[in-house]
């Protein structure tokens, strides 16, 4: 069975996916790449490598969060996007718009964190502005005689929000819709957030990363977790784009054996992983999905910001607690990933290896680093005098 390309409008059926995952588990077999990689250790360490792959993330267009975060008028997320602050907020329209966080006085930030607000006010000087971004007033406005405010408003970042995901491009000349028109839709409708938290790693963002991608280490890091529940090195792995879908079966998938296609529903019975390039994942788990946004910080450091959503009304109680009970599941095996990436970081600090070996089972990650060097090379055209 083929697996299809460049648009995720082509993405296997949920049945197609099923009768892979039983082909798999009836030969002892999984998904292969066509090819191995070999990453040299430099390009997890390098400062130089490390700001390439910023320029990256400042020229892409990029997820940022899920709708759901910005669901009212005013609410907003002030954050940090490859070391630029911005603000993604909602405005009186209902339109989401980014800008650059910082006052056109004294460029100081006007919030962090998220929250909702009818106006941002700088905690420097009190100027302010409206949620469109324009400057709405100017303290002892009679000192500043040549500020236009007119012309002074907060400067704009390519945004748009489309399928349930808000994406921003900081590239002047981006066009978004272009570049995410072959993007179907990944969060349903009615999805609302349930919580949103952020956490530091202490490891390079990709390493962080590349645990997400593959069923490899299923058996021996998820022993008491993840292994009893799902199979070893089985996965699907499917490609639109530059990104990935991993599909990773939990052993219920069986009682789907018989089932005929109106009556397949895979809650419960596997997760997908998808990989929109560069650095973010959105995962499925019974009764709700996660969106995880890595935010590289230096070499070694990584913020993880994570979006808990679900359609699950509020008052379904019951529903809720089953979704929260899964998560603190899916917390411990996260968990023992994240004591394998800082073992992984320290490892590179050792100088046993020149390079880390990815292989055929490892196709996700072997497309995110062929990706990302196809894209250094051309920033590195670009620049050439």
């Amino acid at each position: 069975m083929p697996v299809n390309t460049n648009d995720q409008k082509q993405l296997l059926s949920d049945m197609q996916v099923v009768q892979r995952i039983f082909a798999h588990i009836d030969n002892s077999t999984t998904d292969l790449g066509k090819q191995s990689w070999k990453e040299p250790v430099d390009n997890y360490r390098s400062k130089k490598r490390l700001d390439e792959e910023l320029k990256i993330l400042q020229n892409r267009s990029i997820v940022f969060c899920p709708s759901s975060a910005l669901a009212k008028t005013g609410d907003y997320v002030a954050r940090d996007v490859a070391g630029i602050p911005l603000i993604i907020v909602r405005g009186l329209d209902g339109i989401v718009r980014a800008f650059k966080n910082a006052c056109r006085h004294r460029g100081v930030q006007l919030a962090d964190g998220h929250g909702c607000a009818r106006a941002f006010v700088c905690p420097y000087h009190g100027w302010a502005y409206s949620l469109d971004g324009s400057l709405r007033s100017v303290p002892h406005e009679q000192g500043f005689p040549d500020v236009d405010k007119a012309t002074r408003g907060l400067v704009a970042v390519a945004c748009v929000e489309s399928n349930g995901l808000v994406f921003i491009n900081q590239n002047p000349q981006a066009n978004i819709e272009l570049d995410i028109a072959s993007l179907a839709k990944l969060i349903p409708d009615n999805y609302r957030l349930l919580n949103s938290t952020s956490q530091i790693v202490n490891a390079n963002w990709k390493l962080h990363l590349e645990s997400s991608l593959e069923g490899y280490h299923i058996r021996q890091t998820h022993k008491s977790t993840f292994f009893p529940v799902q199979y070893d090195n089985l996965t699907v792995v499917e490609t639109f784009g530059e990104n990935s879908r991993v599909a990773f079966p939990y052993q219920s998938i069986e009682g789907l054996r018989h089932k005929k296609q109106a009556d397949i529903s895979l809650d419960g019975r596997l997760t997908y992983v998808y990989h929109l390039f560069p650095n973010v994942v959105i995962s499925t788990f019974p009764g709700c999905m996660q969106v995880n946004v890595l935010e590289p910080i230096d070499e070694s450091t990584t913020r993880q910001h994570t979006y808990l959503i679900s359609d699950i009304n509020e008052n379904e109680t019951e529903l809720l607690d089953g979704v929260f009970e899964g998560q603190k599941f899916a917390a411990k095996g996260a968990i023992e990933d994240q004591q394998i990436v800082l073992s992984a970081q320290k490892g590179l600090l050792s100088g046993a290896n020149e390079f880390l070996e990815f292989g055929l089972f490892e196709s996700a990650i072997v497309r995110l680093h062929s990706h990302l060097a196809r894209e250094i090379e051309q920033l590195d055209r670009e620049n050439r005098p």
